[in-house]
């Protein structure tokens, strides 16, 4: 569409910058993390994407919902003021720094022996009922934010959860254009206005903010905060990274076909994995979640029709002024537990209904014994163990035990010439 003028790029700029805003800033909101940090861990997090990958992807890298289970698994309820806060972040911290490794360690193994002989140990067998599964895990936490509050069953709050489902469903079917890439950010908006005189919104994050975000002492003590590495946290959560590689591949695939080029050969898909696996590694330095590619701002470049990575650099840019500003930090922190617990049943639903199309994308077929004994012991595995002693005070996560055991059964179990759907 020809070369856009520096204006045009910032107004395209904001436009990716409220594409992926909702999303991310939704993440640290359920987990603990810090909004401003994630943010600012988002913005780095593509920029550094974009050299690795040498300018070429227009991609940008964001929270990733997958990781939620994990980072819950360790953090629970415990939030910054609390004593143990510090001692979990730490643990958090060092796994998702070993996540990013593992990113690093397969974009090595991609570039020595190629995609195809890599992906054979996750099958997409073993990654839809595995992506079920995360989001199933968390489905308990949504539903217990959605219609409780302070502990107890709300109607208020069952009417703000309504609300938002409402707004989300309609933005997502009726709305076109840019519009319809923003159903969470206008359902947030929406329930935080209906929560206002229902008396669920308390501004006192607001007000005891700083206008800088790293003048905030608690926030300069999570950036301090010495990373961990505790054998539990990084079971918990270093192995997801098995299985958001393939969406990872996933969103670059449907990238290059938006823009019309091959990422996959140029810059090639090991530098992609790399990028990405980096700035999951960076943010878990810092302190914040762990990064993904983003679908929301893929959908923005189809709408637009200006695939030049620049403007994503841009969003970038945008993304960390946000996470500098503490006032606005401390507006995200103040969004109720309903509001959170809605958009959460919309976001954990969806986290499984991709594996759900993962699974019919891949035309299995499950009359074939093979595939159902590996997908029924991967659901029950996952969904039905919080954590198994592996020795001592070493646990690993049913979603670790999984993953595990259903690359070991996908790898030894024949598959059989009925497998797939003719």
């Amino acid at each position: 569409m020809g070369e856009k003028t520096t204006r045009q790029k910032l107004i395209l700029g904001i436009q990716h910058t409220l594409a992926m805003f909702g999303a991310t800033v939704l993440v640290p909101a359920l987990t603990g993390l810090n909004t401003s940090i994630t943010l600012f861990c988002a913005g780095l997090g593509t920029l550094l994407f974009h050299w690795i990958t040498k300018k070429k992807v227009p991609v940008f890298l964001g929270s990733s919902f997958a990781f939620m289970a994990g980072i819950m698994a360790i953090i629970g309820d415990s939030r910054m003021g609390d004593p143990d806060f510090l001692d979990k972040l730490a643990a958090v911290k060092g796994a998702l720094i070993i996540a990013g490794l593992v990113y690093v360690l397969f974009a090595g193994l991609i570039k020595i022996f190629g995609y195809e002989k890599v992906n054979k140990l996750l099958p997409p067998i073993v990654t839809g009922p595995i992506i079920i599964v995360i989001g199933l895990r968390l489905s308990s936490t949504a539903i217990n934010s959605a219609f409780y509050y302070n502990g107890e069953f709300s109607l208020k709050a069952v009417l703000v959860t309504v609300v938002i489902l409402t707004v989300v469903i309609c933005v997502s079917i009726f709305a076109k254009g840019i519009f319809n890439l923003m159903p969470i950010l206008f359902a947030i908006i929406a329930g935080y206005l209906v929560c206002l005189p229902l008396g669920f919104c308390d501004f006192t994050a607001v007000r005891e903010a700083h206008f800088l975000s790293f003048m905030d002492k608690d926030i300069v003590s999570q950036l301090l905060c010495i990373p961990q590495f505790k054998p539990d946290a990084i079971l918990a959560i270093a192995p997801i990274a098995l299985v958001t590689m393939i969406e990872h591949v996933g969103d670059i695939t449907t990238n290059g076909a938006v823009v019309g080029k091959n990422f996959m050969v140029d810059p090639g898909v090991h530098r992609t994995i790399l990028g990405d696996g980096l700035a999951t590694a960076l943010a878990g330095i810092l302190g914040g979640p762990a990064n993904t590619t983003y679908g929301e701002n893929t959908g923005v470049l189809a709408v637009t029709k200006v695939y030049d990575p620049s403007v994503i650099r841009i969003a970038a840019v945008f993304a960390m002024i946000l996470g500098i500003f503490g006032k606005f930090g401390g507006f995200i922190t103040s969004i109720p537990s309903p509001v959170t617990g809605g958009i959460s049943i919309v976001l954990y639903g969806m986290i499984s209904a991709v594996g759900v199309r993962i699974l019919i994308n891949s035309r299995l077929n499950f009359g074939n014994s093979r595939n159902l004994l590996v997908a029924a012991i991967i659901l029950v595995l996952g969904i039905g163990c919080d954590s198994i002693p592996v020795y001592g005070a070493v646990t690993i996560s049913g979603l670790a035990l999984a993953a595990v055991v259903g690359i070991i059964l996908a790898f030894i179990l024949p598959e059989g010439e009925d497998s797939v759907l003719s």
